[in-house]
């Protein structure tokens, strides 16, 4: 049961209620180079991305966002650190959203500037509390960045932007440490209404970054709580993409594409399956047909695995068997393998 919260509009989509759980990004372009800040959003949207943010560290980048809004699709949000003018600035020339840290953002009337130009632009507001920008005062209370610190941060901030009748808010409270991420989201979760963005902030490496944000995420995810969602790796944002999608599939989310089960393989295996398993991945990459197949080593769990998925594939000793729907249909030499299950998929 997903947790009921508000709705909030951004460009042409909504994030909370019973709108799609979205997926994030961040450039990591220089936002002065708007050609090359714009061609690697638009090669992030055809991976999937759903919402873009952009770095405004100055005024010559508050300045590009013209130039990139104009020539992309998804909705773009400003990140915006330390100068409120900056977010002032960006919202004047047309940006969708903003993400702000409210903790360094400056004095309370520089928080209802923010606000008020936002309610005038019907533009959303991120509250984005992350572990290592806490104010003073609250690592004093609490001696670190607890789940709890996190979240009173959060909440003071979101009803300072409300002191000012400013309710179009979306919040996040991020941490580097998993654990403490996800007890963070739990409390918040049952303190607002407000829809929530998830994420592990600097998750670290593709492989190390995945593996955290799969747990911080999904194990949120599948409690219910989230609405929209950035995996953070230090590397490609492409693979941030990838590794978004991969979560919402796993935790029965969204049905796009094809997953993949495949046995880790033993001493049992008989057929170059790593290579296989690679090779498939690649090819299924463009395809989104919502099916499972299965791709296994040998007879033991292939048949078996095999009843579960649409498609299924287990080797022998230099050839294997495709099945569908547990059902064997052909027996193919293992170097024609792939090629024949495509075509099996192509029929689907």
């Amino acid at each position: 049961m997903r947790r009921n919260c508000k709705k909030i509009k951004i460009k042409d989509r909504y994030i909370g209620g019973d709108s799609p759980i979205l997926i994030q990004s961040m450039t990591n372009t220089d936002t002065r180079d708007v050609l090359a800040t714009v061609n690697q959003i638009t090669e992030l949207e055809n991976a999937g991305c759903e919402i873009i943010r952009v770095a405004v560290p100055d005024l010559q980048a508050a300045e590009a966002i013209k130039g990139i809004k104009s020539n992309i699709n998804i909705p773009l949000i400003a990140d915006i650190h330390f100068d409120y003018k900056l977010a002032l600035k960006s919202m004047e020339n047309g940006v969708d959203g903003l993400r702000i840290n409210p903790g360094n953002i400056g004095s309370e009337l520089r928080i209802k500037e923010v606000a008020n130009c936002a309610s005038y632009y019907n533009i959303p507001i991120r509250v984005g509390v992350n572990s290592g920008s806490l104010e003073k005062d609250l690592l004093k209370k609490y001696g670190s960045p607890t789940p709890e610190a996190l979240v009173e941060s959060a909440l003071r901030n979101v009803r300072l932007l409300e002191k000012y009748n400013f309710f179009n808010i979306v919040i996040s409270v991020k941490s580097s440490n998993v654990i403490k991420n996800i007890e963070s989201y739990r409390i918040l979760a049952k303190e607002t209404e407000y829809p929530l963005h998830l994420g592990v902030t600097e998750a670290g490496t593709a492989f190390s970054g995945t593996v955290k944000s799969a747990i911080g995420i999904g194990s949120l995810l599948c409690d219910g709580i989230g609405d929209t969602i950035r995996v953070s790796l230090t590397g490609s944002p492409i693979d941030e993409i990838k590794v978004a999608k991969e979560i919402l599939k796993d935790c029965g989310i969204r049905k796009e594409g094809i997953e993949i089960i495949s046995c880790p393989t033993c001493g049992r295996t008989n057929i170059d399956l790593i290579s296989i398993v690679r090779e498939a991945e690649k090819r299924f990459s463009s395809i989104n047909k919502p099916i499972k197949v299965a791709i296994m080593g040998c007879a033991v769990n292939g048949p078996g695995e095999a009843r579960e998925a649409d498609l299924g594939i287990a080797g022998g000793s230099g050839e294997g068997v495709i099945f569908k729907k547990g059902e064997i249909i052909r027996k193919v030499p293992e170097e024609k393998l792939l090629d024949a299950l495509m075509e099996e998929i192509a029929k689907l």
